[in-house]
C-alpha cells in the first residue's frame, strides 16, 4: 500500500478510504499566550452570542466560504450551540476536531494542513483528558490549509461498460477525496448492474507530490464472476401465507444479478401494505453455480387501520371522508377497504352528499406487479340542478411495472337515477374503464420538480332506450419547476381536458358529463356553476352538465419559512354543448391567494379565491384543505 506523507513535525491523523489509508498532520505546537499564533494573518469567522466560551475560527488566505465550511462541521460550534460548554466538553470537543477539520479539508483539496486548536491558549492535543481544565473562556481554531491539490492522475480499471463515474475524477480536477470515494462506488456499481454482484475495490493507491501539489490516484477493482439469482429464505412473516410472500415478492430466481431487481422485490412487498419493515440481505458467499441466495426479514403490521381527512369551501361546505381498513385479510396479503364520505355539509345552494364503497385488492394476482380488486359503490347526491342516486359493481386490474408507471383496466356495471327539471331518468350500462399515469415529479405530496400525466378512456355500452353508448375520454398533465436558494419558488400547472363521445347529452348519465367552478377546476368560482343547458325541459331549457370540458391552473408557491408558503393562482375553465368540444360554449376564471403550512402528511392548505371572468359568481370563496391543490 502506499501512503500520502506529509513532511514536518508534530501528531498524525489517520484516515482510511478502501484498501489504502491518507496520512496528513495536524501541529501540536503550544502556545503559552492566549492568542494564536496566527493571529493577524488570517480570516475568520465568529459566533459566540449567548455562550460564555468566545469560539474563533481563522484560516490562511481564506475569503470567508472555507471557514464557514470547517465551522459547519465542527464539534466545538455543535457544543457550544447545544450549551455543553464545561471544559470537559470544550476539551472532548475540541481533540475530535482535528480528524473533523483534515477529513473536511482534504474532501476540498486540501493536503498539507496544519491544524491549531487552543484553549485558552493551550493546545488541546497536548492536554489528557483527565487533565480538562475546570472552565474555558477562549477557543481558537487555527488552520494553514496549503495549497489546493489537483489530480496528476486519476485512474480506475477494469471498469464495466456503462459505468457513471463522477466527472470530476479526472486529470486537472481538483483532488477531493469525495470524488475519489465516489468513483470507486461508481466503479463497484456498474459491474454489479452487469451481474458481477461481489465487485469490490481490490486496491487504491494515493500519492501526494508536494512540491507540484498534485494527487495520483490510482484505483483497482475486481469485478469477481457474474452471478445469477439463487434461492430466497424467508423469516418473520407470522399471518401470511408464505407461499403468498413468495408471490407477491416476485423473486427472479436464476435470473442474471441486477441490484434493482432486488429493489423490485422490496417495493412490491411494501406496496402490499402488509409489512412494517422490509430487509433484502444478499449472501457473503457464492453458491454453486455461480448463483448468489439472497435472505428476507420482514415485520408485519397490525392488521387494521383507521383513518380520515376533510376539506372546507364556503361554496361546497365541508367534505369529510373515513376509511377502515383489513390487510392481509385471507392471510395471502388482500386487502379489504370501506371507505365513506359526507360531503356539502352546510352548502348554501345543495343537499348533502353520500358515499360508500367496499374494495377488496389481491396483490399479485395475474403475476407479481399485477393486482386484482373487486368493489362497489352506492353514493346519493343532491346537486343544485340534479339529484343522482347510483351503484357501481365491478372488477378490475391494477399494473404498477415501476414506480412512475400505473395502468388499469376495469369492468363495471352501473345503475343511475337522475332527477332534474326535465324528470326523472334512468341508466342502465356496462363500463370499461381504463387508465394510465406516468408521475416524473419528485415528491408526490409537495413537488417541486418533475411532471405527472394521466390519460382515461371509459367506454360505455347502454342497456335500455334512455341510455346511449359511447365513450368518456379525460386527460390531465401537470408540471412543475422550482429555483432560488433551496427551490424557494416554485411555479406549477395543470392543463384538463375532457370530452364524451357517441351518443345526444341527454343520454348520457350525468356523472359523465363535465361541470367546471370550485375546488378541483376553477377556483373562486361557486361548484359547478358553469354547464350547458341543452336539455328541453317542461318549463324550457335544463342546466346539466356539458359534453366537453378544458381547464387551465397556474399556480405560484414561495417558501417564507421552513414551514409556511404563500401560493398566488389563477385557474380557467371552458365547457362545450357538444363532444369533440364542439357546439356552444361559456367559459369562467378565478383568481386567489393561499397559506400553506407543512405537516407530515403533507401541507396544510388554506387559499381565498374570486371571479375574475364569465358570469356564474360573485363574492369570495374559502378553501382549506390537506396536500396542495394539485
Amino acid at each position: 500500500m502506499k501512503r500520502l506523507i506529509q513532511a514536518g513535525t508534530a501528531a498524525a491523523v489517520v484516515l482510511g478510504f478502501g484498501a489504502g489509508a491518507v496520512l496528513a498532520q495536524s501541529s501540536g505546537s503550544s502556545s503559552s499566550s492566549s492568542s494564536s499564533p496566527f493571529s493577524g494573518l488570517f480570516g475568520g469567522a465568529k459566533g459566540n452570542e449567548g455562550s460564555p466560551v468566545q469560539l474563533d475560527f481563522v484560516v490562511q488566505g481564506d475569503d470567508g466560504s472555507l471557514a464557514k465550511s470547517l465551522r459547519s462541521g465542527s464539534l466545538l460550534v455543535s457544543a457550544q450551540d447545544e450549551g455543553r460548554v464545561t471544559g470537559q466538553d470544550i476539551l472532548a470537543a475540541a481533540r475530535g476536531d482535528y480528524a473533523r477539520i483534515l477529513g473536511n479539508l482534504y474532501d476540498q483539496g486540501y493536503y498539507s494542513v496544519v491544524i491549531n486548536i487552543t484553549l485558552d491558549g493551550v493546545e488541546a492535543a497536548q492536554i489528557a483528558p483527565l487533565d480538562a481544565p475546570h472552565s474555558v473562556n477562549k477557543v481558537v481554531v487555527a488552520v494553514q490549509p496549503g495549497p489546493q491539490y489537483k489530480f496528476s492522475r486519476a485512474d480506475i480499471a477494469p471498469v464495466a461498460p456503462g459505468s457513471d463515474l463522477p466527472s470530476e475524477y479526472r486529470r486537472g480536477e481538483v483532488a477531493r477525496t469525495g470524488d475519489i470515494k465516489r468513483a470507486a462506488n461508481a466503479g463497484v456499481s456498474g459491474w454489479r448492474d452487469q451481474g458481477y454482484a461481489k465487485a469490490e475495490v481490490a486496491a487504491s493507491d494515493i500519492i501526494a507530490d508536494h512540491n507540484s501539489s498534485t494527487i495520483d490516484s490510482r484505483i483497482a477493482l475486481q469485478p469477481g464472476p457474474q452471478l445469477r439469482f439463487g434461492k430466497l429464505t424467508i423469516r418473520g412473516y407470522d399471518r401470511l401465507d408464505p407461499r403468498r410472500l413468495r408471490k407477491i415478492a416476485g423473486f427472479p430466481e436464476g435470473q442474471r444479478f441486477d441490484p434493482e431487481k432486488i429493489e423490485d422485490v422490496r417495493k412490491r412487498l411494501r406496496r402490499s401494505g402488509v409489512f412494517s419493515a422490509i430487509t433484502l440481505t444478499e449472501a457473503d458467499y457464492v453458491s454453486p453455480g455461480n448463483t448468489l441466495d439472497v435472505d428476507l426479514l420482514v415485520v408485519e403490521q397490525k392488521p387494521r387501520r383507521i383513518g380520515g381527512g376533510f376539506e372546507y369551501s364556503t361554496s361546497e361546505g365541508l367534505a369529510l371522508t373515513g376509511y377502515w381498513m383489513h390487510r392481509n385479510l385471507l392471510r395471502g396479503g388482500e386487502r379489504l377497504r370501506v371507505d365513506a364520505s359526507v360531503s356539502d355539509i352546510g352548502s348554501g345552494t345543495t343537499g348533502m352528499d353520500y358515499a360508500m364503497g367496499v374494495r377488496l385488492d389481491r396483490p399479485a394476482t395475474l403475476n407479481a406487479d399485477t393486482t386484482g380488486y373487486l368493489e362497489t359503490k352506492v353514493e346519493r347526491l343532491r346537486e343544485e340542478d340534479y339529484d343522482l342516486d347510483s351503484a357501481t359493481i365491478g372488477l378490475g386490474f391494477t399494473y404498477i411495472p415501476n414506480d412512475r408507471l400505473t395502468a388499469d383496466i376495469g369492468l363495471q356495471y352501473r345503475a343511475l337515477k337522475s332527477t332534474d327539471d326535465a324528470g326523472t331518468t334512468n341508466f342502465r350500462l356496462i363500463a370499461l374503464p381504463a387508465s394510465v399515469i406516468w408521475d416524473k415529479r419528485d415528491e408526490p405530496t409537495d413537488a417541486k420538480r418533475g411532471y405527472w400525466l394521466s390519460g382515461t378512456a371509459t367506454p360505455f355500452i347502454g342497456l335500455q332506450d334512455e341510455t346511449g353508448s359511447g365513450a368518456q375520454l379525460t386527460a390531465e398533465g401537470r408540471a412543475f419547476y422550482s429555483f432560488g436558494t433551496d427551490d424557494r419558488f416554485t411555479l406549477a400547472g395543470r392543463a384538463r381536458l375532457g370530452t364524451v363521445l357517441g351518443p345526444d347529452i341527454q343520454e348520457v348519465p350525468r356523472d359523465y358529463l363535465f361541470y367546471s367552478g370550485g375546488g378541483g377546476t376553477v377556483r373562486g368560482q361557486p361548484y359547478e356553476s358553469l354547464g350547458v343547458e341543452v336539455i328541453q325541459g317542461p318549463d324550457g331549457p335544463v342546466k346539466t352538465g356539458g359534453m366537453s370540458i378544458a381547464t387551465l391552473t397556474a399556480e405560484t408557491r414561495i417558501q417564507v419559512r421552513e414551514k409556511i408558503g404563500l401560493a398566488i393562482f389563477a385557474d380557467a375553465g371552458r365547457v362545450w354543448s357538444e363532444g369533440g368540444w364542439q357546439g356552444e360554449s361559456g367559459w369562467q376564471a378565478g383568481a386567489g391567494a393561499g397559506i400553506r403550512y407543512k405537516t407530515p402528511i403533507g401541507p396544510l392548505r388554506f387559499d381565498v379565491a374570486g371571479p375574475v371572468g364569465g358570469d356564474t359568481g360573485e363574492g369570495m370563496q374559502l378553501y382549506l384543505g390537506l396536500g396542495q391543490a394539485f
